[in-house]
C-alpha cells in the first residue's frame, strides 16, 4: 500500500468530517473569484535558502515566506501557533508555553532558528526557544526544509526557521495592537518605523498575559499533576537602527528583548515558576568591496536562560543559561556560474546552572564554508561544503547539492542530498544525574526529490524524503546513541491566491521510526503524528475578510516503546476580520470551535474553545 494510502486511512475520519464543511465554505467564500489573477506579481526574495538573495521560485529547497500581512491575517496569538498552520511543520505542547517543533518529523534539536540572522536557542536543551519569542515584534519569517548544516553547521538538520523583527522604512509609520480573550488573556503592543535620509530604524514593544489552563492533568504519570491554572506575563522590546554610509556600504544595529513569567506544574504542593530570559543583540555592517564582490561582518551574541524561582524543592533555584556569541563573515561573490559563496564563522556558548557548574561549560565552534548557487535558463543549481572545528568533538565536514529544472513553463523537478550533524547539548552530556558525557554527535544522511507545478495564481508542491540519523540520541535521562534512526515522508500541499481570497492545503504522510536491529526495530519515534492534513482558506468581501483553519492529525506514541498512544485529533478554528477605516481594523477569532479534548505530550492539557478579539491601528 502506497504512503499516500496508508495517510488517506490515518486521516479518513477527520476528511470526512472537513468534507461536507469544506465544500460548503469554498461554494460561498469562492463564488465570487475570477477564474484568472489580477495580473502576476514578482517572485518573493529570501536569503535562508542559500545565505545570499535569490528569488523565492529559485531555490531548490522547499521554502515558505510569511510576511507581516500573512501574520495579521492568520489571527495566531504566537510564533508556535502560526508557525503550527505551515507545511511540514508539527508542534507538541506540555500543556502550556513549553513546546517542541518538528520539521518534517525531524526531532525538535534538529531544527535551527536564527533571530534577525543571529543563532538562538538554548544551549543547555539543544533546542531553540520558541516560548518567549512574541509575534507582535516579528515582520517576516522565512520556513527552509531540507539539511542545510553545509551552510549553517550543527542542528540544521530539519531545516531552518529564521524570524526577522521589525525594520525601519521611508517616512513615518505607526502601528498598535490590543487583543481580549478568554483565560483572561491580554496583549498589548505599539510601535513605530521611521527613515529619512541616511537613518533609518523601528521600535517595537509588547505587552502579554493570561491565566492560562492547568498544565497537567491525571493522567501525567511522573507526580506533576497541579489543577491550579499556570499563566503566563510577558514584557518584549525590539530595536532597529540603520545607517547608509559612504559607497554604498550600510550598518545596521539590532536588539530584541523579551522576559516572561511562567507557572508550572510539579506536584499538588508547590505553585511552581520561573522567569524567562531571550536577548538578540547584533551588529552587521556590509557593501562592495568591488562591483561582483559583496561583504557581510555580524557581531552577535544571543542569551536564553531559565531562572527558577519557586519549586518544589527537588532542585536548587537559581539560573539556567546559555550565551551564543558569533562572529561572522560572509563574501558572496557574482560569476560566469552563478553566485559564490566563502564565509568564516566563530561561535562560542556559555552555559550556567545553579550550584556546581557543569563539568564542561563552554564550547567553541570555528567553521568555514563555500557554496555556489546559480541559474541558467531551465536550470537551478545550489551546492554547499561546510567544514567545522568542534572544541569538544573535533572536525565535522558536511555538505549539500541541489538541482532544479523547469521542463516546462508550469513544471519544475527538483532533487538533493545532504549531510548533516548536531553535537550533543550540554544537559545530554553533564546535567547531574541525567547526562551522559560519553554521548558522541548524531550524524545524518539526506534524500529529497521534488515536483512543483505553478501558474498564475497556484501552486503544487509534491515532495519525497528521505532521512537516516546515524548516533540518534534517546531522550530522558541517561541518554545513549541509538545506531540507527530513519525518517521517511510524503508531502503534498497547495495554494491558490487572488485578490478575493486564498485557500491553502498540506497533506503529509511520515514515517519516523528506528531502524536498529533488536527489540524496539520497527517502533515509531515519539511524539509525531505519521498523518497530518491541514486546510486554510480566506475570503475578502469588500471591508470584510473572513477565514477558517482546519488541522487533523493521526495518532501517535508518546514513549519509544509505542506502549503509550496519544489518540488522533481535528480542530476547526474561524476567524474574521473588519475594516472599519482604512487605518482601523477590528478581528474576532474562535479558536478550537468544537472544543476538542486532545493531548499532544501524555497527560498534559490543551486549550479548548476559545475566543479572542483584537483592535488593530496601522498609520501613516
Amino acid at each position: 500500500m502506497s504512503p499516500f494510502l496508508r495517510a488517506s486511512r490515518g486521516l479518513r475520519a477527520p476528511v470526512r468530517a472537513f468534507s461536507r464543511l469544506s465544500v460548503a465554505v469554498a461554494c460561498s467564500m469562492f463564488s465570487g473569484m475570477h477564474a484568472h489573477a489580477q495580473g502576476q506579481s514578482l517572485p518573493s526574495v529570501v536569503v535562508t535558502a542559500s545565505r545570499t538573495p535569490m528569488r523565492v521560485d529559485q531555490a531548490v529547497a522547499d521554502v515558505t515566506l510569511i510576511d507581516r500581512e500573512d501574520i495579521e491575517r492568520s489571527g495566531a496569538r504566537s510564533l508556535v501557533e502560526l508557525l503550527a498552520r505551515q507545511p511540514g511543520v508539527q508542534v507538541t505542547s506540555y500543556g502550556g508555553l513549553a513546546t517542541s517543533v518538528f520539521l518534517r518529523g525531524m526531532e525538535s534539536r534538529h531544527t535551527l532558528l536564527l533571530v534577525d540572522g543571529v543563532r538562538y536557542g538554548s544551549a543547555t536543551l539543544g533546542t531553540p526557544s520558541w516560548e518567549n519569542l512574541p509575534l507582535p515584534l516579528v515582520d517576516r519569517i522565512e520556513i527552509v526544509r531540507g539539511p542545510l548544516s553545509g551552510l549553517y553547521g550543527s542542528d540544521a538538520v530539519g531545516g531552518v526557521i529564521h524570524v526577522f523583527t521589525r525594520r525601519g522604512e521611508a517616512g513615518l509609520h505607526t502601528n498598535a495592537q490590543i487583543t481580549m480573550g478568554s483565560q483572561r488573556y491580554g496583549q498589548a503592543a505599539a510601535g513605530l518605523s521611521f527613515g529619512q535620509g541616511a537613518w533609518d530604524g523601528a521600535v517595537q514593544v509588547e505587552h502579554t498575559q493570561t491565566r492560562g489552563i492547568s498544565s497537567t492533568n491525571s493522567r501525567e504519570q511522573w507526580g506533576y499533576f497541579n489543577p491550579d491554572r499556570d499563566g503566563f506575563r510577558q514584557q518584549a522590546a525590539s530595536a532597529r537602527l540603520g545607517l547608509k554610509l559612504e559607497g554604498g556600504w550600510r550598518m545596521d544595529a539590532n536588539l530584541l528583548r523579551s522576559d516572561g513569567e511562567i507557572h508550572f506544574d510539579e506536584g499538588p504542593v508547590a505553585d511552581s515558576r520561573g522567569k524567562l530570559v531571550s536577548e538578540v543583540i547584533g551588529l552587521t555592517v556590509q557593501g562592495k568591496f568591488a562591483p561582483d564582490w559583496t561583504s557581510v561582518l555580524r557581531l552577535s551574541r544571543s542569551t536564553d536562560g531559565f531562572n527558577t524561582l519557586v519549586n518544589d524543592g527537588s532542585y536548587e533555584l537559581g539560573n539556567t543559561g546559555s550565551v551564543q556569541t558569533q562572529i561572522t563573515w560572509e563574501n558572496s561573490l557574482a560569476s560566469s556560474l552563478g553566485t559564490v559563496l566563502l564565509l568564516a564563522e566563530s561561535t562560542q556558548q556559555k552555559v550556567t546552572r545553579p550550584g556546581d557548574p557543569f563539568e564542561v561549560p563552554q564550547r567553541t565552534i570555528n567553521g568555514v564554508a563555500a557554496g555556489l548557487d546559480g541559474h541558467y535558463q531551465d536550470h537551478d543549481w545550489q551546492a554547499n561544503v561546510r567544514h567545522d572545528e568542534n572544541s569538544q568533538f573535533g572536525a565535522q565536514t558536511k555538505g549539500t547539492l541541489g538541482y532544479g529544472y523547469r521542463f516546462s513553463p508550469a513544471w519544475r523537478a527538483t532533487a538533493a542530498l545532504g549531510t548533516s550533524y548536531v553535537a550533543p547539548s550540554f544537559n545530554q552530556l553533564y546535567y547531574p544525574g541525567y547526562g551522559n558525557p560519553d554521548l558522541l554527535p548524531e550524524e545524518g544522511n539526506h534524500r529529497e526529490l521534488g515536483l512543483r507545478w505553478g501558474q498564475e495564481n497556484q501552486q503544487v508542491k509534491l515532495a519525497w524524503f528521505d532521512n537516516r540519523i546515524r548516533g540518534y540520541i534517546s531522550s530522558g535521562a541517561s541518554p545513549v546513541n541509538i545506531p540507527r534512526t530513519r525518517t521517511e515522508g510524503l508531502s503534498l500541499s497547495h495554494s491558490w491566491r487572488t485578490e478575493q481570497g486564498s485557500l491553502v492545503s498540506a497533506l503529509e504522510h511520515l514515517n519516523p521510526r528506528n531502524v536498529t536491529p533488536g527489540p524496539d526495530e520497527g517502533k515509531q519515534l515519539p511524539r509525531r503524528a505519521q498523518d497530518s492534513l491541514k486546510i486554510s482558506a480566506d475570503a475578502n468581501r469588500g471591508a470584510w475578510q473572513w477565514g477558517a483553519d482546519y488541522s487533523a492529525y493521526g495518532r501517535r506514541f508518546d514513549d519509544v516503546a509505542n506502549m503509550q498512544r496519544l489518540g488522533g485529533f481535528a480542530t476547526l478554528d474561524l476567524r474574521a476580520d473588519w475594516r472599519l477605516a482604512p487605518s482601523w481594523t477590528l478581528g474576532w477569532r474562535l479558536a478550537n470551535v468544537f472544543d476538542k479534548q486532545y493531548e499532544t505530550n501524555y497527560g498534559y492539557n490543551q486549550s479548548g474553545r476559545e475566543a479572542f478579539m483584537t483592535l488593530r491601528y496601522s498609520g501613516l
